[in-house]
């Protein structure tokens, strides 16, 4: 049987703001697995929390860069917020969403990509020596249409396209370019707000939909209601589920009395043309990435070459 530590309980209560007792039993009770303890409180009626992202907690930047029909997000991991401030750093991350504006999301290609006389990865080893702390290019994206744009926006930024947050859109119309590079950044800044998860319903992943289906079916069989009731629950359940994660059924952000798909379709005549969302990424720093917890005063004194 899994050990359960208190951090454990503290981060399933942070996740479903369920209460310390029910978390430290809903782990005990699935052997310390987090998600399935996240679904256990759910079917108990102990969570309100249909998903949780990864805890942000890797420091770095996440870089955006578009150029007319194609655009590219990368993330850029450093150990310490410190580095992520500093000037040699940020102009790396910038650069490196540059070339790979030019060629494409592969890590490989970007690291073995020239800037002048030197690779992007001997730019990062020279960064590391310099700035004496480790980094690492994590990911990349990349958005392209035939014709339309792919417009970016990143939030917290520190300097114009790098930031904490990260995100492309990309747009296909034979509209005006600048009515649709207008559109395409109101929608990356809701995709920031909101993060959905697919365009529509048809984008999510399989396992995500079944996932929600058994949830939402076990919790209400707990509940003894009868099989035919729990099938209609379940479908009103599931839209519900659908307006919380699919993009185009969300509430606009920029305007709650619409969804993003009205939206867009209010947006075509001013664009001239029909228009549709392609596809986003949106990046959040150290999304997925387990960061150990330090001793912050044990870390200065480290440095400082005391113990």
């Amino acid at each position: 049987m899994a050990t359960i530590t208190a951090a454990m309980v503290k981060d399933l209560r942070d996740s479903t703001g369920a209460g310390m007792m029910d978390c430290k039993q809903a782990l005990a009770e699935n052997n310390g697995d987090m998600q399935t303890a996240i679904d256990w409180l759910r079917k108990k009626g102990l969570s309100k929390a249909a998903k949780k992202a990864g805890r942000v907690a890797a420091e770095g930047l996440i870089g955006a860069a578009t150029s007319g029909t194609k655009g590219v997000v990368v993330e850029v991991n450093s150990e310490t917020d410190f580095v992520a401030r500093n000037g040699q750093f940020q102009g790396l991350v910038k650069m490196i969403a540059q070339v790979a504006l030019q060629v494409g999301a592969d890590l490989e290609k970007i690291k073995a990509a020239k800037i002048g006389n030197v690779t992007v990865q001997t730019a990062i080893a020279d960064a590391i020596a310099t700035i004496g702390e480790n980094m690492t290019l994590r990911r990349a994206a990349s958005l392209e249409v035939t014709k339309g744009v792919v417009s970016s926006y990143v939030h917290n930024a520190v300097i114009e396209g790098a930031g904490k947050m990260g995100v492309i859109v990309a747009l296909e119309s034979p509209g005006k370019t600048d009515q649709l590079a207008q559109l395409g950044r109101q929608l990356a800044m809701h995709v920031a707000a909101a993060n959905p998860q697919a365009i529509d319903p048809a984008g999510l992943d399989p396992a995500v939909v079944k996932r929600e289906k058994d949830v939402l079916a076990d919790k209400y069989r707990q509940q003894g209601k009868p099989e035919n009731v729990i099938e209609k629950i379940v479908e009103s359940g599931l839209k519900t589920f659908y307006k919380e994660v699919c993009l185009l059924e969300q509430a606009f952000i920029h305007d709650s009395g619409k969804s993003v798909a009205q939206a867009v379709k209010e947006a075509e005549g001013k664009v001239g043309g029909a228009v549709k969302i392609a596809g986003f990424v949106r990046y959040a720093l150290g999304e997925g990435i387990e960061k150990q917890e330090s001793d912050f005063a044990a870390e200065v004194a480290a440095a400082s070459g005391k113990k």
